[in-house]
């Protein structure tokens, strides 16, 4: 399978930027290492960069620059081809993409954006490209201002064209596609093409269909006279202010840019009072024609007066400059990020990524990347709403969390501590959080005390627990959370960015329990190198376990891994591989091996194991070349708490790797504790770690 695709359309103005933006994104949860091509690219004269390409590599933080990602300027391909050099042209584009191709592990092609020129028409320099590099096509054709039946054949007969080339096309894109017509667009491209090209319908979205002010600035000889930080205002109509303003008044519809001659000062102010009143649609902003400015009485007027509005003077008659305004296609741009930001979940919500991203495989792995694993835990904690509640309330870490999950809408959050101080330290610090919308309870003074000093009672009055130390226990922020988990008020808790390991989880074993079946509550780190994820356990909990508690730790780490999206493939850790070595740590190991083997016989795992045997496949081939997990374990098990929490904290500080975690295994509900050296990266994490937990319940 090809490790590239190749965006084309059948015209310009398609609405390939969405694509192609939506392609990148999901090429990025597969791997880091993803590189963008635009072989013919057409910057403006007065442009530094391409706008395609400046959006892709500056939006998405591609390890490229502007100049690799491109061969030649459309004018010198239209040159060259008229001499009859295709030969030369396809040449260096296949150089420039190789050496592309060396570097990244996906590459997105992105066709050519002029048609017609030189008696060259697009869908002929696009096939050209593919066919020479080999990589498969996905068409993308735009629906609005044309008939059904002519978008159709016109889909139909750009397909055929690369089918009788031999290119290979793996799925079209029907975009911009008025709502009541994608049910019959959908029936009729699946009745005229073959079931293995991948179909998918793009509704036209009249926000990214509009063009902004800040296009039509670029289009026109202007000076931004107000509001230039409103510039991305999007334009949904234009009109003509030539009329009285009273009748002016009843022509202006939403998001209309006003075109006026600039010493029409009633048609301005009217045009600012009506966007400021509530009973007026709202305006993209103002064009002054003629390069006339208003008097300076209106312009004093006119800067006391609070508007989201830019006003633009530009040379030239209203007559033609309207022209020039109509002509301006919209265009997705790096400083846009609205529109990026819309066009992105536009592709999620239309577009079969997981067919997509099946197609752009490169090579069967059992490995997850960094970029995939952090991508599916936001879908998995997005697929059912939990709640989970916070205890240290009054950190600043655990705040700015708790905003950044708020904007992104992923879980309902309780913190636990005083409202008034938690809302100081927000205003001190400046963080932008919603607290009305934020659960806040103060252990020392709740509506739940009397019901959880009650319940803590009665579970550990057996232990010689009295109804004075439960009442005084419940002030405490972790037993008052954990009995919020047991009482059903949250689904999960996160806690430790201030207190100690035990602090947290000593209630979680007192009140919540382990598991059936489950005498060892343990924990693993996701750990995300650059190339793959490894869950490795137990690197926080347990000092020195035994064979049986090792074997244990070891099943549950490999449920967990398989409950991530993980292939789990178990390698039991040791200074020595195979039956090499002796020793009392070693037999521990071998022990625990052979009891994970008899409880699950399917299971994948090797042990004794070393280190690098079990992670570096040319080691595994030279000491355990028969092994199914050496050289390709996904879940490494340490034989004690030393080693494994010094192994990954090595690893974390000297590669860079992000480890996501500590997340425990075997309560009943989920805890997890977090190291008081915890970063804001790492509450964020956890908390999507234990509300998937929740899910799993």
């Amino acid at each position: 399978m090809s490790k590239a695709i190749y965006v084309t359309t059948i015209e310009s103005n398609s609405g390939k930027s969405l694509v192609s933006l939506g392609l990148l994104r999901m090429m990025l949860t597969r791997s880091p290492k993803v590189g963008y091509f635009r072989p013919i690219i057409n910057k403006g004269i007065n442009d530094a960069f391409d706008n395609h390409t400046n959006t892709a590599i500056s939006f998405f933080n591609l390890e490229t620059d502007h100049d690799e990602c491109f061969a030649y300027h459309q004018y010198e391909v239209v040159e060259l081809l008229s001499e009859g050099k295709e030969d030369e042209i396809i040449h260096t584009i296949i150089k420039k993409y190789k050496e592309l191709e060396k570097k990244f592990d996906y590459v997105l092609v992105e066709g050519t954006d002029f048609s017609g020129e030189g008696g060259f028409t697009e869908v002929d320099v696009n096939l050209m490209i593919a066919k020479n590099l080999g990589i498969p096509v996905l068409i993308v054709g735009a629906g609005n201002g044309k008939k059904k039946k002519d978008f159709i054949n016109t889909m139909q007969i750009t397909y055929n064209s690369f089918v009788n080339k031999e290119v290979d096309v793996v799925g079209v894109i029907a975009n911009k596609i008025e709502i009541d017509e994608v049910g019959f667009i959908k029936q009729e491209l699946n009745k005229v093409f073959p079931k293995k090209v991948s179909i998918d319908i793009i509704p036209n979205i009249n926000f990214l269909a509009y063009p902004t002010v800040k296009e039509v600035v670029d289009a026109l000889d202007s000076n931004i006279l107000f509001g230039e930080q409103f510039i991305d205002n999007a334009i949904g109509s234009y009109s003509i202010g030539a009329m009285q303003l009273r009748n002016y008044l009843t022509r202006i519809r939403e998001n209309a840019l006003v075109v006026t001659p600039g010493d029409r000062a009633d048609i301005i102010l009217g045009a600012l009072q009506a966007n400021a009143s509530s009973n007026y649609p709202k305006i993209a902003g103002i064009i002054l024609t003629g390069s006339l400015l208003p008097e300076d009485s209106i312009i004093k007027l006119i800067e006391g007066v609070q508007s989201t509005i830019p006003i633009i003077s530009v040379s030239g008659g209203t007559f033609s400059i309207s022209n020039k305004i109509g002509a301006v296609q919209p265009k997705i741009y790096a400083s846009n990020k609205r529109k990026i930001l819309l066009a992105l979940d536009t592709f999620d919500n239309y577009v079969n990524v997981e067919r997509l991203t099946n197609i752009l495989s490169t090579f069967k792995s059992d490995r997850l990347t960094p970029s995939m694993f952090q991508y599916n835990l936001l879908q998995k904690a997005r697929q059912d709403r939990k709640h989970i509640v916070l205890p240290e309330g009054n950190d600043e870490r655990i705040l700015t969390a708790a905003a950044r999950l708020q904007l992104l809408n992923i879980v309902d959050l309780t913190l636990l501590g005083d409202k008034n101080t938690i809302q100081l330290k927000c205003d001190q610090i400046g963080i932008q959080i919603d607290l009305e919308k934020i659960n806040i309870l103060n252990p020392e003074d709740s509506i739940y005390n009397d019901d959880f000093s009650k319940t803590l009672y009665e579970a550990r009055k057996h232990k010689g627990m009295t109804e004075t130390t439960a009442v005084d226990l419940v002030r405490d922020v972790s037993y008052f959370g954990t009995l919020m988990i047991h009482n059903g008020l949250a689904d999960g808790m996160v806690s430790g960015a201030v207190h100690t390991t035990m602090h947290t989880i000593k209630p979680s074993l007192q009140i919540i329990k382990t598991k059936p079946g489950v005498s060892v509550v343990s924990s693993v780190f996701f750990m995300c190198l650059s190339d793959r994820v490894s869950v490795m356990g137990d690197c926080a909990v347990n000092p020195n376990p035994n064979a049986a508690q090792l074997a244990e730790i070891a099943i549950s780490s490999a449920q967990s891994a398989e409950a991530f999206g993980i292939d789990a493939k178990v390698a039991m850790l040791s200074y020595s591989s195979g039956s090499s070595g002796k020793g009392e740590e070693v037999e521990k190991v071998r022990k625990a091996t052979e009891i994970v083997k008899s409880k699950k016989p399917n299971l994948k795992i090797e042990g004794p194991i070393q280190y690098d045997a079990a992670v570096d496949m040319s080691v595994a081939k030279t000491k355990m070349p028969d092994s199914k997990v050496a050289g390709q374990a996904s879940v490494l098990i340490f034989p004690d708490l030393n080693t494994g929490n010094n192994t990954y904290k090595a690893i974390q500080r000297e590669t860079g790797a992000l480890a996501i975690g500590p997340m425990l295994q075997g309560l009943n509900k989920p805890v997890n504790d977090l190291s008081r050296g915890c970063t804001v990266d790492d509450i964020f994490n956890t908390v999507l770690l234990t509300a998937i937990q929740a899910n799993q319940e």
